[in-house]
């Protein structure tokens, strides 16, 4: 049915309008507030010009102006994505396993993936038969600063799914470090410290559960404890740990290094929708760094599973955390780069809130009440989840239910809210649909430039051709440099868009080749120290007991070892060495039929175990296209049986 024979009401105004009033009549119910009433802006698609497109056109042979570091949710990796382009570069696998590269599989990946286990989550996975997680869910990449600025060393993410931080090496993109936190349960807002230096990472604990969790208090959750993380960057160890009330959801820390504020919803500390929901008030809480610090040097902390733990709970007398009531079920938290203001977005009430970071100063002092922060309160409309900002003093926040981004004037919030008579509000643009993070160009640096901002859509709909019941979800890029925002370009993307960080190139200086000294191989390196191998020269065997150590390296277009021979139930290492050093050449090394594969980039070293329990002839091949003579770059393993 056309939209005329519907008599004028397109899906797309039926999604805003009606659902949008059931799903705000719902949430106002929930809220315990009456009904929330907003104007839908716009047609189904925003106005555009040629000159916005133009903009976002890279011609081939071009370079885009910014790296997009995205999350991949439940796929477990991490892409990076060209912008303006919005090309799909790399994916870096983190916490799943990628049959491509072989992390997972690899030797130097599962040290990666095993050494930050906890020993509970150890002994849990040794007794199904696993060395470690099968699955991730990978949500909020976000690159280490100085000064406020993003520097180009890493970028931290966190798996919600298995309570995990990682860290990438911005030189190689590759995951160099992942550890389990302790005490927590499912992390889920990320983010990092911005001054002098990321020295933390902040992770919160969103899910209440036992500090101790070994099956004890299973019936009383009023017992059950979600716990704020500090992680120091560099050792990528907890440093110390902070129980709060309430569930923690995001996280953001201010410009000076003094303090981080979290938005907690289930303030009621309930295990149902109809517990958690059932006041009409939940909270930030505020954590101050330097208190904190002092109080584990004091010796205030609890010492739990090898960590640092304080109590900064509502009823706590350390005064490193203060609370502040905000509308149920807060969301999005996020700095402004101005140094100065917070924003807290209001997911259940259609506003959001605007704190100034140096009243906490005096509230810690205990010389004015929590609510004294607040500067700001800004209608934006229904579904208020994530605000980023543009450098020019107007900030970008996602509507969820409304499918909108809107823009607003932070300094005219702050004259409203004094009783001027201003509206903030600059415009409303369509999106398509069920909008969750905004993020801009250095919109989380003090170096906020105003170009582009990217939506990212929980549901794509008809904007993309049917594939079936699972849709993709749609990333859709947006011009911010004019006074209207303008969407210039729609993109697919799988499971799941849910977070993404956007930096200059100039930031970023990635390797064309290994170092082949690099630490990043060192299980390869210390092997080959005790066999007396040196890795990228010599091609050997090596057999000790049942246990075979094979050494080659490859060079385009052959392996060093034509072929090698190991007996049935050896437990077989091969070491690969790439010795090509020409850019964009890598190798890889497959054996058929035993589920074995693995990449090898130029100067980089490779290696994988396995039991060698097929006899037979079994060739192993380059899978990775490196010459005119790829196909014939194989040989064979050669597996007879044990008596033979």
């Amino acid at each position: 049915m056309s939209e005329k024979e519907n008599g004028g009401v397109s899906r797309r105004n039926l999604l805003g309008t009606g659902l949008t009033a059931t799903l705000a009549a719902t949430a106002g119910a929930v809220a315990g507030g009456g009904a929330m009433v907003v104007t839908h802006t716009g047609s189904a698609r925003a106005e555009t010009d040629d000159d916005h497109h133009k903009k976002a056109l890279v011609p081939p042979g071009k370079l885009d102006e910014y790296y997009g570091f995205w999350s991949g949710g439940q796929s477990g990796e991490l892409r990076i994505l060209g912008l303006p382009s919005m090309r799909e570069l790399l994916r870096i696998p983190v916490f799943n396993r990628c049959s491509a590269t072989g992390w997972g599989a690899t030797n130097e990946s599962l040290q990666v993936l095993t050494e930050g286990l906890t020993p509970a989550s150890r002994a849990y996975l040794s007794s199904v038969g696993l060395k470690t997680y099968q699955n991730g869910d990978l949500h909020h990449p976000r690159p280490s600063y100085t000064d406020g600025s993003y520097d180009g060393r890493y970028v931290f993410v966190n798996d919600k799914a298995n309570t995990r931080l990682a860290r990438i090496r911005l030189d190689v993109m590759k995951c160099d470090k992942i550890t389990e936190i302790p005490n927590a349960h499912s992390i889920h807002g990320l983010r990092l410290q911005r001054y002098p230096k990321t020295g933390y990472v902040f992770c919160n604990g969103e899910n209440r559960a036992p500090l101790v969790n070994t099956g004890k208090l299973l019936d009383e959750p009023k017992k059950w404890r979600s716990v704020f993380s500090a992680v120091d960057a560099e050792t990528m160890q907890v440093s110390w740990q902070v129980i709060v009330s309430g569930n923690l959801d995001n996280n953001d820390a201010d410009y000076k290094g003094k303090y981080v504020a979290s938005t907690c919803y289930n303030s009621e500390e309930g295990t149902t929708v109809a517990e958690m929901t059932g006041s009409d008030k939940d909270h930030i809480v505020v954590f101050n760094l330097a208190a904190i610090e002092q109080a584990i040097k004091d010796g205030k902390a609890e010492e739990i599973n090898g960590v640092k733990v304080l109590d900064g709970t509502k009823t706590s007398q350390l005064g490193i955390t203060i609370y502040v009531p905000v509308a149920n079920s807060p969301h999005g938290c996020n700095a402004a780069p101005d140094g100065k203001h917070l924003i807290i977005n209001g997911k259940l009430s259609p506003t959001v809130t605007i704190f100034e970071w140096d009243k906490f100063d005096d509230i810690f002092a205990g010389k004015s009440k929590p609510e004294s922060a607040i500067v700001g309160n800004v209608e934006v409309g229904l579904g208020p989840l994530h605000t980023t900002f543009d450098g020019k003093g107007n900030c970008y926040t996602s509507l969820f239910l409304d499918s909108q981004v809107v823009k607003w004037n932070l300094d005219d919030a702050l004259r409203a809210y004094k009783g001027e008579k201003v509206n903030p509000i600059r415009q409303k643009l369509d999106v398509h649909y069920q909008i969750g993070h905004i993020n801009a160009t250095h919109g989380e640096t003090k170096d906020a430039d105003g170009k582009w901002a990217v939506a990212l859509c929980k549901f794509s709909k008809d904007r993309f051709l049917n594939v079936g019941p699972m849709k993709p979800e749609n990333d859709q890029l947006i011009d911010i440099s004019g006074d209207k925002m303008v969407l210039v370009h729609d993109g697919p993307t799988y499971s799941e868009p849910h977070d993404a960080t956007i930096i200059h190139a100039s930031k970023l200086h990635p390797k064309e080749v290994w170092n082949k000294d690099d630490d990043f191989f060192r299980f390869s390196k210390e092997w080959a120290a005790k066999d007396g191998v040196k890795l990228g020269e010599d091609n050997k065997v090596v057999r000790d007991g049942d246990n075979v150590r094979v050494y080659m390296t490859a060079a385009a277009p052959a392996f060093g070892l034509a072929n090698f021979r190991v007996k049935k139930g050896d437990e077989v290492t091969v070491f690969v060495t790439n010795t090509d050093d020409v850019v964009d050449l890598a190798h890889g090394f497959t054996i058929v039929d035993y589920g074995i594969a693995m990449e090898i980039a130029p100067q980089a070293t490779a290696s994988i175990t396995f039991k060698a329990n097929k006899p037979g002839v079994h060739y192993y091949y380059c899978q990775w296209f490196c010459h005119a003579l790829h196909m014939e770059m194989s040989g064979q393993m050669l597996v007879e049986e044990a008596g033979a």
